[in-house]
């Protein structure tokens, strides 16, 4: 069913009520053309085609859900799954130590200046920068620049950075409008990086 969602409803509120509707949750894609089906006002209405809407839409979509996933958290009402592949309302268990970890991608999100200051220069400039560093032989600092873990706090270890492997296939997949020419580039970046942290 494709009713209109409610236009007073802020973004966290409109995606709890298309969250509700599938509980065994739904993927970053599917979450996006839903809001645009029923037209929700609070997602750029264009082609993911452009990068830098791609980019501002998941921005935005994140920044909601990260903005939900607290909410629930300190009301004790739900645990909010968030990955691109699958976001999910999940029961709330107290003690869960589910949002006392860091989590540099909630502070990255939580951060509107990001959103602010990105422009499709930057979009591409990870990607310019990450075939220089190939050829240089810096191949190892150019994945993790491509994957956006080069200044991350915590160590890192193969489960984070496939975690951010699949988001990035998930952005970045020719089938949701991205370019397969990135997405060469991050299974490459993933290879690399495979070898290092195996």
């Amino acid at each position: 069913m494709s009713h209109e969602l409610n236009p007073t409803l802020d973004l966290a509120e409109q995606l709890l009520e298309l969250l509700r509707e599938a509980p065994d949750g739904c993927s970053e894609y599917l979450l996006i053309q839903q809001l645009k089906a029923r037209h929700s006002t609070h997602i750029p209405h264009l082609a993911l085609t452009d990068k830098l809407v791609l980019f501002r839409t998941h921005f935005l979509l994140f920044n909601a859900l990260y903005q939900l996933r607290e909410r629930l958290w300190n009301e004790r009402t739900a645990h909010l799954l968030i990955s691109p592949l699958c976001v999910q309302l999940q029961p709330y268990q107290a003690g869960s130590a589910a949002l006392s970890e860091h989590d540099p991608l909630r502070d990255y999100y939580l951060d509107l200046q990001h959103l602010r200051d990105t422009s499709e220069n930057d979009v591409e400039k990870l990607l310019t920068s990450f075939w220089k560093r190939m050829q240089g032989g810096d191949e190892k600092h150019a994945a993790l620049e491509l994957f956006e873990l080069e200044e991350s706090n915590e160590p890192l270890n193969l489960n984070i950075i496939k975690r951010r492997y699949r988001q990035l296939v998930s952005l970045h997949h020719p089938d949701r409008g991205g370019s397969t020419t990135r997405l060469q580039s991050i299974n490459l970046a993933m290879e690399i990086l495979e070898r290092y942290y195996n």
